[in-house]
């Protein structure tokens, strides 16, 4: 959904000052007005869409700047943190002066590049739909301060020279309702009080202006009449949206400037940051960021034999992976540069995806260990373990990277996951030791039902939650032997078996009405074979428990819970196929559970919370259900070489970004290749688990098994995942 830009004009007789500006190819004089911007606050500020389509930040913590692309233009620019977005977006507007203006995110046809399968360097081409000109722009962020870096290209196609014009909407510390704007040493800058942002262009502006969005910003402004009349600064706190002429016409001498973007707490310190990276020069940035990037991948394992014919896929993973971390709090690591859908309107001063969850860090971690980075996994436990853990031993459902809750719920396998990221680890000392006893002790007193599942809408009686829960408590086990408490340790296990006994109780209907045979459901509450009707969220209906399915019970075969080819395991496996699997010309998908409403509507517009029992949105496949089917394939003795294939072809067109879905069986109507079965749908993109569960199946592959089956459990219960005890170690 795409802000709108109101065409309406003030009255110029309330705008102060007034000068003179001239035109490119027009010889008449325009009345400008100066003087303080009408209007404030403006329209309040919109949200941006989560499906990305550019991603990237310099290697280390001396840039503390991320930046995300989208249709065309650079959208949110991530500063100080990555779950801190500080500007909304930034586009060129076009114009001949005369008959039409262009916003280059609606007038052109659009096309993005990763430049460099090393560095996540991309560049966005943009044609313009008239035919009259092109536009390219390659990103990178300055590796030795927060800035931003735009490179732009500028080609008139007909011969004749055009007005290029920035238009760049701030919204420091992630709202842009509270911002002021003007001009200062030839850049545009804003400020919120707390921190600040600077966009200088390298030959400067010819004329700059900060007003109120819908009011008197730019686009309304050239929108009346192609000109830029106005000159305003905005002093009073509101949604500034900043405008700046360009040297650009598109002809020889007008065709390139690299535009800086910088920001520090202070205004003057935003202006010398920009200046100063611009002063450094465009191509030397972008060879020092992209030398940052090669370093990295260089320092890792190499691509795995089962990747080789998706080498460029692995190795953005990789980037992505790595680029999801904070360089503030380190190790904290978050599920995507975004806010999916419309929900993120009402949550406009919240953290979404852009926040950190104990389970997607743990996937994260998985991965990180499986590629060689076993320093940046080492983080993520100490961030989960100094920042997250609470004094009585619980996570928060996610959080700020400063630990505060977002949603403020709790769910009871992020509780279990440090514990098993731990183990991988070989964390197994006193201190370590100290946060698992504390984790373990909650998870017996508040297990093994849980307030939210891994899906985050039900309550109740989970395989896949009890799966980390036992797995959890077997590993806890281990360590508390090794750290001499063999009382905690023989209780553990004792109500590890206790509930894995009961399973059959809990999770797996012997009378449901789509088999015969026992299968695993997604929840219950705690009696498997009663016809209690859950509600289910994001306007499912209210439906007997026996009904839903969900692929995630295939934890409890991963976490070595239950043997692969277990009969209730097996049959589930062909009810899940039945009802929440689909083919495409991709390969095949899952849908996360039946009856799922978190996607976009049938006509394929945005979600957006639904009363319940309404039906108008539909969850749609998930390429990481894709990947944990390759790990479940490998444990039962199958390949799942093809099921890697699946998940990179799931990827954005040529931004090799993967999504959290794709199109199922039922695409919305509507032309181009984003409504297809097996291609992405407008969900988060790239989302971290994604990639790291693409690299994690890499990996299995290779290995012939999941890679992160916790040995203590796969060999307690017996499974063929059971191998040789992984090592202790301090």
């Amino acid at each position: 959904m795409a802000r709108t830009r109101t065409r309406s004009i003030v009255c110029l007789a309330s705008a102060g000052a007034v000068v003179i500006a001239l035109g490119v190819g027009t010889a008449s004089p325009v009345l400008a007005a100066g003087g303080e911007a009408p209007g404030a606050p403006g329209k309040a500020s919109n949200w941006v869409p989560g499906n990305k389509d550019g991603f990237g930040t310099a290697r280390g913590t001396g840039s503390k700047a991320w930046y995300t692309l989208r249709n065309g233009e650079l959208s949110e620019i991530y500063y100080p943190r990555i779950d801190t977005p500080s500007t909304r977006d930034t586009e060129l507007i076009v114009s001949d002066g005369s008959t039409f203006t262009d916003l280059e995110r609606t007038a052109t046809i659009h096309r993005v590049q990763l430049l460099d399968a090393k560095s996540l360097v991309y560049r966005q081409i943009d044609r313009a739909k008239s035919g009259k000109y092109v536009i390219t722009k390659t990103y990178v962020t300055d590796p030795m301060r927060s800035t931003v870096l735009v490179n732009i290209g500028f080609h008139s196609l007909t011969g004749h020279p055009y007005h290029v014009y920035v238009l760049h909407d701030p919204a420091l510390t992630m709202t842009g309702n509270d911002d002021t704007g003007t001009t200062q040493s030839g850049a545009l800058v804003a400020t919120d009080g707390r921190r600040s942002d600077a966009l200088v262009a390298s030959s400067g502006f010819r004329k700059t202006s900060s007003g109120y969005l819908g009011v008197s910003d730019g686009w309304t402004d050239l929108a009346s009449d192609h000109r830029m009349n106005w000159a305003y600064h905005a002093s009073e706190p509101g949604n500034v949206v900043q405008t700046g002429l360009t040297r650009l016409t598109g002809l020889a001498g007008g065709r390139h400037l690299t535009l800086a973007i910088g920001f520090a707490v202070t205004t003057p310190g935003a202006v010398a940051r920009a200046h100063a990276s611009l002063a450094a020069g465009f191509g030397a940035t972008w060879r020092r960021y992209s030398a940052g990037w090669h370093h990295y991948l260089a320092s890792l394992r190499p691509v795995p034999g089962s990747a080789r014919h998706f080498a460029t896929e692995y190795r953005v993973s990789q980037m992505v992976l790595a680029a999801s971390e904070d360089k503030t709090f380190r190790g904290g690591f978050v599920a995507a540069p975004g806010r999916p859908w419309a929900w993120a309107n009402v949550l406009q001063q919240f953290a979404v995806y852009h926040a950190v969850w104990s389970r997607d860090l743990y996937q994260i971690a998985t991965a990180l260990i499986a590629m060689g980075d076993r320093a940046a996994a080492g983080r993520a436990l100490h961030y989960l373990f100094a920042v997250q853990e609470q004094p009585d031993g619980s996570y928060p459902q996610n959080s700020r990277l400063n630990g505060t809750p977002v949603f403020g719920g709790l769910q009871m396998d992020e509780v279990s996951f440090p514990t098993l990221l731990a183990w991988q680890l070989h964390q197994t000392g006193p201190v370590t030791w100290q946060h698992i006893r504390r984790s373990e002790d909650f998870v017996i007193a508040n297990g093994p039902s849980t307030p939210g599942d891994r899906w985050e809408n039900a309550s109740g009686y989970s395989p896949a939650t009890i799966a980390a829960e036992i797995s959890g408590l077997v590993v806890g086990a281990r360590i508390a032997r090794h750290n001499g408490d063999t009382t905690r340790a023989h209780h553990y296990l004792q109500v590890a078996d206790t509930w894995r006994s009961n399973l059959q109780k809990w999770t797996v209907t012997t009378n449901g009405p789509l088999s015969s045979d026992p299968y695993f459901l997604r929840i219950t509450d705690g009696d498997a074979n009663a016809a209690t009707k859950i509600q289910l969220s994001d306007g499912g209906p209210l439906v007997d428990q026996r009904q839903v399915l969900d692929p995630s019970f295939l934890e409890l075969v991963r976490l070595g819970v239950l043997r692969p080819l277990d009969p209730q395991v097996v049959n589930t496996v062909h009810l899940v196929d039945e009802h929440l699997g689909y083919e495409t010309r991709n390969g095949p998908f899952w849908h996360r559970a039946s009856f799922d409403g978190y996607g976009e509507k049938a006509n394929g517009s945005e979600w957006q919370p639904t009363d319940p029992g309404s039906r108008l949105t539909h969850g749609r496949g998930w390429p990481l259900l894709t990947g944990e089917r390759g790990e479940y394939q490998l444990a039962a003795g199958a390949g799942a070489q093809s099921l890697l294939a699946t998940m990179a072809r799931s990827a954005d067109n040529a931004s090799w970004l993967l999504p959290e879905q794709v199109w199922d069986h039922r695409p919305p109507a509507g032309p181009g290749p984003r409504f297809r079965p097996g291609e992405p749908t407008f969900s988060a993109t790239p989302l971290a688990w994604t990639h790291a569960q693409f690299i994690r199946l890499a990996w299995s592959i290779v290995g012939g098994a999941p890679i992160e089956t916790p040995q203590p459990v796969a060999c307690r219960y017996h499974s063929p995942l059971c191998r040789t005890a992984q090592p202790l170690s301090r």
